[in-house]
């Protein structure tokens, strides 16, 4: 991405409130996510395990605290904004995804390498409940972020390795989670219509 070299040397002077940052801002607007920041500074902290823990801290509650606003945006914008730039069917069809399965959908979004502030905005625009939302997130991001400072501790070089491939082919996984998320929707929903049916 163009600038974000320059980016991440200007939050890099400035540690872990960077990080909180970072992470804040990447939930609402700005495209650097924060594993870019987070994964050398929990190699760098490997054999710190009090340090891990604080970083991991760090990065999760400040973008959930981040997803929140973005929510907020979501409530008051969202609508608009993806009449906008989609289509109205298109919005429809978001938001009864959110309505019928909310929670668990934000729960993949925030685990996943799929934009989470999108999610957030439209979480907000089909008025999902701020509760499961926060919930969701604080789970998602927490799993998210704490598996890749347990393999960075338990592993330390190929863990990192492993991770950055990811982050590089992070739209390939995006795919594929997508894929799995309609995958297993599709059998919920004949799931669904097979108990109705036999009742």
């Amino acid at each position: 991405m163009i600038g974000e070299e320059y980016i991440l040397d200007f939050f890099n002077q400035f540690g872990p409130f960077a990080l909180a940052l970072l992470s804040f801002t990447e939930a609402i607007i700005q495209p650097i996510p924060p594993d870019v920041m987070f994964l050398p500074m929990a190699y760098e902290e490997r054999d710190s395990p009090s340090v891990l823990l604080w970083l991991w801290t760090i990065v999760t509650v400040s973008s959930v605290m981040g997803a929140v606003i973005g929510h907020t945006i979501g409530k008051r914008y969202g609508t608009k904004l993806l009449d906008r730039f989609g289509k109205p069917h298109h919005r429809d069809r978001l938001e009864s995804l959110f309505e019928r399965y909310g929670t668990l959908g934000m729960f993949i979004a925030a685990v996943s390498p799929l934009p989470y502030k999108v999610f957030g905005w439209i979480a907000g625009a089909s008025d999902m409940k701020l509760q499961p939302f926060i919930l969701a997130g604080i789970f998602g991001r927490g799993l998210r972020f704490g598996l890749e400072a347990l393999l960075i501790y338990l592993y330390g070089d190929a863990a990192m390795d492993a991770v950055q491939w990811l982050l590089d082919h992070e739209i390939i996984m995006a795919v594929v989670l997508l894929a799995a998320l309609a995958t297993f929707l599709w059998w919920l929903n004949g799931k669904t219509s097979t108990t109705s049916d036999a009742v």
